[in-house]
């Protein structure tokens, strides 16, 4: 069943989307040695530099490559192998247009395994080569952050969602002749609307989504079909609510508040702002008010509060919605003030670990040095987690100020955010309200008018997943090929260029601010034991209401999926959730009544992770996603140590193996004991926690492991 489909035209640069194609070079030089008289040449400008190579020409000749590393002081083996590890970067040019179909689990939830077979048999190619012509080159990507609203597809800057093999099919014939980008076909599934007090309403604004998700849907088109139809509105491009089931989701204001209208196409425009009054809650596509549908008003919300509410980039509204109370506070404490504070929240590490984030904050705090960093690591690249997209898109200036107050904490006066390359329309919105913020004095070399400095600087990734481990993501920014270091020395002594650095994630640092504003005693009352505060839980995969859920740690799973997800997409019994993303468990339903906190998914040997949440039909055979888990593995890893590089790839045979019956029983035990050498032996939890969901498979779904079932050839270059 296809869910509606759209077009996002997100206006960010990203390494898969090139103008130029040159094999002359003379311009290539010409216009290379223009870019590098105006770039540092500092370690931590390599990747950007490479980048903009990338994008400029389609891929980094070894002519380019000559010359940067004459320019950066360093041997052209250095420079080539940044170029050779990171999946953006390119050695050679491909096709002019690089359709990417993302294989992540949420969307193989939904059928992207199907999609790809009709992708490869449409173009006749196969994943990961170019059609003939050379205008089209397919390859398999791994999270857009578009998890409740898969298949996804990515052409340049330009993200589909509920893509089906019809849409699919439109789009590349406009790339082929020729033709501008065009939205999918609308395959809209009509819902049931909420029954509504027929009151009329005046309306002031009208509200559309400019949130990746949604733009992936059309709302782009929708906000262009309103204005031109009327002039006379005032369009809010608001953040979403998370709602994604019901997106896009148009709201207008009434005398009573904002009323919503969901699942809402360019066709339905005239519809609704055709006659000269406005639509209201009596008119048939009406959800009432916003704030009463009850999957938004069971929630708790403190972390996105803002998000669905707010123009993103008004520094005004940020203010009159609670913004930068917790920095005003902050300026006023003594930085060992502000760290017990966070200490006190008992606010963990929402970026998996779950490590307490005031005690990170002391070791940095103490430990002597003039320079110190804060790090944003905004590489989610977990299928099944879109938070941070979500967060940054709608409400950015909340983690811009809550890598302000970790900088107070701890002496830092420079901070680095670093976003995933996946992500082309947040990259704007941060760019943009960066630069904001710098204007409005909320950055810069005078806090608010204190004498406290601090800036930040938004650097953007490589398509590497392993970049979102911490010292790998350090690596990157000097400038490196991502690949993890041996601890310790920790980062919060020896990070970034080997000073003292704080290492957080956006949820965590966003959460900061709530921490402050209000008090530690009011965060921490939240919660469940050690688990205080509240989770952004993100529903995706075959779920009928996917979106994002912020509750208090301590709702079951089986709360949280069939009360706010509804079930499956599908209407058919849901078979497993995984939970924590490609690393996290897969868990059979007589678990799905765990506590959502960290101990209580620990006891099961589970994780929650960064909050993920993927639902499985019955139709999913379960020795297929343990296959692609340790496959996964082997194709992120990056090469540091034996157990993760060479395990992952051995344990992939290995299932194969089972799959077919060879020996199943001898090679069953060989899978147990790759699974502890890659457990006990690897350096970070990629290889460490691979045979995490290895192991649910083989405990809670075995007869899918021994089931006898041939794998398709196209499965193994599915990576």
């Amino acid at each position: 069943m296809p869910r509606q489909g759209g077009t996002g035209h997100a206006h960010g640069t990203v390494p898969v989307a090139h103008a130029v194609n040159t094999t002359d070079p003379d311009h290539e030089l010409a216009a290379l040695n223009a870019l590098l008289a105006r770039s540092p040449t500092d370690a931590e400008s390599l990747l950007p530099l490479l980048q903009h190579v990338q994008r400029q020409f389609g891929y980094v000749s070894t002519g380019a490559m000559r010359v940067i590393a004459q320019a950066f002081n360093l041997s052209r083996a250095e420079v080539y192998g940044v170029v050779s590890f990171y999946g953006d970067l390119r050695e050679a040019p491909v096709g002019t247009h690089v359709v990417q179909l993302c294989m992540a689990e949420a969307c193989q939830a939904v059928g992207a395994r199907t999609l790809a077979t009709h992708a490869e048999q449409a173009l006749g190619v196969r994943l990961g080569e170019s059609t003939a012509d050379g205008l089209v080159h397919l390859e398999a990507a791994y999270c857009f952050g578009n998890c409740a609203l898969g298949p996804s597809m990515r052409i340049g800057d330009h993200v589909y969602g509920g893509v089906d093999a019809d849409g699919l099919d439109a789009e590349v014939r406009a790339l082929t002749s020729g033709t501008s980008a065009r939205a999918m076909r609308d395959a809209l599934s009509e819902r049931p609307m909420i029954s509504v007090d027929p009151r009329a309403a005046s309306v002031l604004r009208v509200y559309v989504p400019n949130d990746s998700a949604a733009r992936s849907i059309g709302a782009d088109q929708v906000a262009e079909a309103i204005a031109r139809l009327r002039p006379d509105l005032e369009i809010v491009r608001n953040g979403s609510r998370g709602a994604y089931f019901l997106e896009p989701l148009i709201e207008v204001d009434s005398a009573d508040g904002r009323v919503g209208f969901g699942n809402i196409t360019a066709a339905h425009v005239p519809d609704l702002f055709g006659a000269t009054g406005l639509p209201g809650r009596d008119h048939p596509r009406s959800l009432g008010l916003a704030d009463d549908v009850p999957w938004l008003r069971q929630q708790q919300r403190i972390t996105f509060a803002r998000v669905g509410l707010i123009d993103p980039l008004s520094l005004s509204e940020y203010r009159a919605t609670g913004g930068w109370r917790g920095l005003e506070r902050a300026l006023r404490m003594s930085p060992q003030a502000i760290v017990n504070e966070v200490k006190g929240s008992g606010l963990r590490g929402r970026g998996g670990a779950a490590f307490p984030a005031g005690i990170k904050w002391q070791t940095v705090h103490d430990t002597q040095s003039v320079t110190k960093y804060i790090v944003c690591n905004a590489d989610e690249g977990d299928s099944g987690t879109f938070a941070d997209r979500l967060l940054m898109d709608a409400d950015p200036f909340q983690l811009l100020e809550g890598m302000t107050i970790a900088a107070l904490a701890v002496g830092a006066t420079r901070g680095f955010i670093y976003l995933r390359s996946e992500y082309p329309h947040t990259m704007e919105i941060t760019a943009r309200a960066l630069q904001l913020a710098r204007d409005a004095g909320m950055l810069g070399p005078s806090l608010m008018g204190s004498p406290h400095r601090f800036d930040i600087t938004l650097r953007i990734g490589g398509g590497a997943y392993i970049c979102g481990e911490e010292t790998a993501l350090l690596e990157s920014l000097e400038g490196k090929r991502g690949v993890v270091r041996a601890k310790p020395p920790l980062p919060a002594l020896s990070g970034l260029f080997g000073q003292p650095t704080v290492v957080n994630n956006v949820l965590t640092l966003a959460a900061v601010t709530s921490v402050l504003a209000n008090g530690a005693t009011l965060y921490a009352g939240v919660g469940r034991d050690r688990s205080t505060g509240t989770m952004p839980f993100q529903l995706g995969g075959n779920v009928l209401r996917g979106g994002l859920v912020e509750v208090p740690f301590g709702l079951t799973l089986r709360e949280l999926v069939q009360n706010f997800g509804g079930g499956t997409y599908s209407t058919r019994p849901m078979k497993a959730i995984q939970v924590g993303g490609p690393l996290g468990a897969y868990l059979p339903e007589s678990q799905w009544d765990t506590p959502l906190d960290y101990e209580s998914f620990a006891a099961v040997g589970a994780m929650l992770g960064h909050g993920g949440v993927v639902v499985f039909d019955d139709t999913v055979d379960m020795g297929v996603q343990a296959q692609f888990a340790m496959e996964f593995c082997a194709h992120e890893s990056c090469g540091k140590c034996t157990p993760c590089r060479i395990g992952s790839t051995r344990g992939a045979e290995v299932i194969g193996r089972i799959r077919r019956g060879e020996s199943s029983r001898a090679n069953w035990q060989l899978l147990e004991e790759l699974c502890e050498t890659m457990e006990l032996g690897s350096l970070c939890a990629l290889g460490g926690l691979t045979p995490m969901p290895v192991r649910s498979v083989m405990t809670h779904f075995p007869g899918d492991l021994l089931s006898p079932a041939p794998v398709r050839a196209r499965d193994e270059v599915l990576l």
